[in-house]
């Protein structure tokens, strides 16, 4: 028995559910929901066999639907939440589950009390590096851990690309990063001290560097922007994890293609190449299949009180760099020269999908 899904919201992060939810073979994607022609469009060529509407109504009144999967973006999610819960629906959705802290602590104790499976996408979480790295660090091949480094820059989204609802790019997307960092230090967030860049002299922050403690002692620095050569003629990145212990070492870096994790540790010294796995949504969809059929959660499926401590710190450390000197660097007119470039761009880091 194949379990009943709802599909709302049928942009880039819907489609690309589609297919995990495709090639897993446990699911049957009952509906494909989306107030875009376009996208309604391209929903009925990629799944004949769902029924394709533009009222989510048509989803949550289905009582033979199972799970719903939120994919449209944060404003429209607090509600729709809600609603699956109400009607006794799993739930799947993309991060973050509201767009305030506030209504996302309501939701983490409505999801608790209702006693349905529910998960956000977190998908470092779900990749095979960010394992193998905390697999190596409870063997005790690096002794104790100390220092978290964290640094992903891109020439990413950038402002008024239609994010706004997830924040500034360190809410957006660092978030994952700020979640990431917690899970492999098994702690909470003490103290921290964010420094930002008004890159382009935009209003919000589009780089910024934290750093700080965990209660356990363990120390951390965060990076994260979408500022990394957006006009360069031929663009790169820099993403990496480098966790110190007071033995050994281990860490990541990857091209979005390829992850490579190097562990030396106190008995062994390993090199591990592997494909990077992207959003890792066939992961997060086999685990989710696999906890309903089953009757039993699986641990590595993120709650959403996980998604909504990352989303708060997120905020935290964008709204502590505003406390101190905020420079702004660059201009507008240069932000609408890589606005217009990304317009044109056919590959590139983060592009939107735009329905033909």
């Amino acid at each position: 028995m194949k379990i009943k899904i709802g599909i709302i919201g049928f942009g880039r992060m819907g489609r690309m559910y589609l297919q995990a939810l495709q090639n897993d073979g446990q699911w049957d994607v009952a509906y494909i929901c989306d107030t875009d022609p376009e996208a309604r469009k391209a929903a009925a060529s990629l799944s004949p066999e769902s029924c394709i509407t533009p009222n989510e109504d048509d989803v949550f009144n289905d009582p033979d639907v199972q799970v719903v999967g939120l994919y449209a973006l944060a404003d429209s999610r607090y509600e729709q939440i809600k609603r699956a819960i109400a009607a006794g629906k799993h739930v799947m959705a993309e991060k973050p589950i509201a767009v305030s802290v506030e209504k996302e602590k309501e939701l983490v104790n409505l999801a608790k009390e209702s006693g349905l499976l529910c998960t956000v996408n977190l998908y470092l979480r779900n990749s095979w590096y960010h394992k193998a790295i905390k697999d190596f660090i409870h063997e005790g091949e690096i002794g104790e851990l100390a220092i978290l480094r964290v640094c992903h820059m891109t020439p990413g989204l950038v402002p008024g690309e239609g994010h706004e609802y997830e924040g500034p790019a360190f809410h957006d997307c660092g978030m994952h990063y700020v979640d990431i960092t917690r899970w492999h230090a098994e702690s909470e967030y003490k103290t921290w001290h964010a420094q930002g860049v008004r890159m382009w002299s935009y209003k919000d922050p589009w780089w910024l560097q934290c750093h700080g403690t965990f209660e356990n002692g363990v120390v951390f620095d965060i990076t994260q922007g979408f500022v990394y050569g957006q006009l360069s003629k031929d663009q790169t990145h820099n993403s990496y994890i480098d966790v110190i212990g007071t033995k050994g070492i281990a860490r990541m870096t990857h091209d979005f293609k390829t992850a490579v994790v190097e562990l030396r540790g106190v008995t062994r010294t390993e090199r591990i190449e592997k494909p990077f796995g992207g959003k890792n949504l066939d992961v997060l969809c086999h685990r989710f299949a696999e906890s309903l059929l089953k009757g039993v959660r699986n641990p590595h499926l993120p709650i959403f009180r996980d998604s909504t401590i990352a989303s708060e710190y997120a905020w935290k450390f964008l709204d502590d760099s505003y406390c101190h000197d905020l420079p702004c660097i660059g201009s507008l007119q240069t932000l609408e020269e890589i606005r217009e470039r990304r317009r044109h761009m056919k590959d590139g880091y983060g592009l939107l999908h735009h329905n033909k």
